[in-house]
């Protein structure tokens, strides 16, 4: 089983940006489809964005898209996501996750069975 630190979050900013990573170990990251998810408070955890094994596929969400970018090493077994012109409504707690054999298409949290402990972003107005 692989293994997810998320890092990166943090406070900032409307218009700003911010860089997320996610360090994975224990396992061949390139086996697994990646994502990003987050969870505002009293809102279900929902999709952001996601990656193919390769790297040549993504997939976001409607709202984040041309804000947001996600990218992924297989040698250094890492993935990221960018996040420019941040908005006060993507304030969240963000999770990586993973999904061994899995697709990129998949959005649903219950696709994905390996996910980071979290990290927090606030965006304020």
């Amino acid at each position: 089983q692989v293994q997810l630190v998320e890092s990166g979050g943090g406070m900032v900013q409307a218009g700003g940006s911010l860089r997320l990573s996610c360090a994975a170990s224990g396992r061949i990251i390139r086996n697994y489809a990646m994502g990003w998810f987050r969870q505002a408070p009293g809102n279900k955890r929902e999709f952001v964005a996601t990656i193919s094994r390769t790297g040549t596929s993504t997939n976001y969400l409607d709202s984040v898209k041309g804000r947001f970018t996600i990218s992924r090493d297989n040698d250094k077994a890492t993935a990221h996501l960018q996040m420019n012109t941040l908005k006060p409504e993507d304030t969240a707690v963000y999770f990586c996750a993973a999904s061994l054999g899995g697709s990129y298409m998949v959005t649903s949290d219950a696709g994905y069975d390996v996910w980071g402990q979290g990290t927090q972003v606030t965006v304020s107005s």
